[in-house]
């Protein structure tokens, strides 16, 4: 962890002046986990709202207004719904597996999260192979969904988790490819230090046509990922009702539910820290106000779930070779001769400085 913000350097010098080294390290590791918990289960349930209130401008409908001030404790009261919810299951499903299963989503997803530089000092786990470890996660989340289909015993919940394996490792590929090309323009995989080298110009500008190209790869492509409409095969409720996750009920369903909309922020946090300069202020340097780059990265990276959002409510679900067409017939070779401009680009540029 970075200790830039006062309150962070004060925790951690007081641990380790009351108690052994070693066990100071445990305790701030643990304390570390909470705050992430609880930004995990705060953002999810704002993303929920967010979703809903959407989904109603889109439609022309007024949406969650009622409890609370503006509808605003509506999903607590879902949440607490689902926390007092009976834990029901299928008498012939695996139980060990079926168990594990929602545990794999949302661990993953909490391991993506702490690789998120929010600011400079608000970064939990700053590694120097930071997009590849993004990309190795997101590839593990799916196992989650194919455990929870297949250990269910139920043919809707297992077709759902077969389309989940075949679209992820579809999508995949155009996912660490765009994000590859911006890779050969930064020339690190370290995620803050893609934010250093954006200090003269966002990605996006720097990058010229090829990163913008990226850039919209990465969105269709992340939207794939996270199984959302028009790419929401996996759950695709008027034929397999609720897909993958049809025999989960209660907290289960909420962490797999949750998982979902946390993934689709990620995805934007990913597209903000690597497109359009992640903490940076469009208009300066924030770095003299720690907080302020926070508040910069929420709004660019919201602003990129609002238009995961727009793609759910406005284009209608693809048919599963619809699905294949777009990324092994159209976003893959687009993403291949998109990587030669850019390194043509960037080869452009060192010539021109020697």
């Amino acid at each position: 962890m970075k200790y830039g913000l006062s309150i962070i350097t004060t925790i951690h010098d007081w641990l380790y002046s009351v108690m052994p080294e070693w066990l100071a390290g445990l305790v701030e590791m643990i304390l570390i986990a909470l705050v992430y918990l609880g930004i995990f289960s705060i953002a999810g349930l704002f993303l929920v709202l967010m979703e809903r209130r959407v989904a109603a401008w889109f439609q022309l409908r007024v949406g969650p207004n009622r409890v609370g001030f503006q509808g605003l404790l509506q999903t607590m009261a879902d949440a607490l719904k689902l926390l007092s919810k009976e834990l029901t299951g299928t008498e012939k499903a695996d139980k060990f597996l079926y168990n594990l299963a929602p545990y794999f989503v949302i661990v993953t997803s909490l391991m993506a999260l702490a690789v998120i530089p929010f600011t400079k000092e608000f970064h939990a786990f700053d590694i120097n192979i930071g997009i590849l470890f993004l990309i190795a996660i997101s590839s593990i989340g799916v196992i989650g969904i194919l455990l929870g289909g297949w250990s269910s015993n139920n043919k809707y919940a297992l077709i759902g988790a077969m389309r989940s394996g075949v679209q992820t490792i579809s999508y995949e590929l155009s996912v660490g490819l765009s994000l590859l090309t911006m890779i050969l323009l930064t020339g690190t995989l370290q995620l803050s230090e893609i934010i250093e080298v954006q200090k003269s110009g966002w990605l996006i500008v720097q990058g010229h046509i090829p990163a913008i190209i990226a850039f919209m790869i990465f969105m269709i492509s992340g939207t794939a990922e996270t199984n959302r409409a028009p790419f929401d095969m996996v759950e695709a409720e008027s034929e397999l009702g609720a897909g993958f996750h049809t025999e989960y009920s209660g907290m289960k369903f909420a962490y797999f539910f949750l998982a979902e909309f946390i993934n689709m922020f990620i995805i934007a946090a990913i597209a903000t820290t690597v497109f359009f300069g992640g903490w940076l202020s469009p208009f300066g340097i924030t770095e003299s106000i720690p907080w302020l780059g926070v508040l910069w990265f929420l709004i660019k990276t919201l602003l990129l779930v609002f238009l995961m959002m727009w793609f759910r409510w406005t284009f209608p679900r693809l048919r599963v070779d619809q699905l294949l067409t777009l990324e092994w017939k159209y976003l893959l070779p687009i993403n291949l001769v998109n990587i030669v401009l850019m390194a043509l680009l960037v080869w452009g540029n060192l010539i021109i400085k020697f």
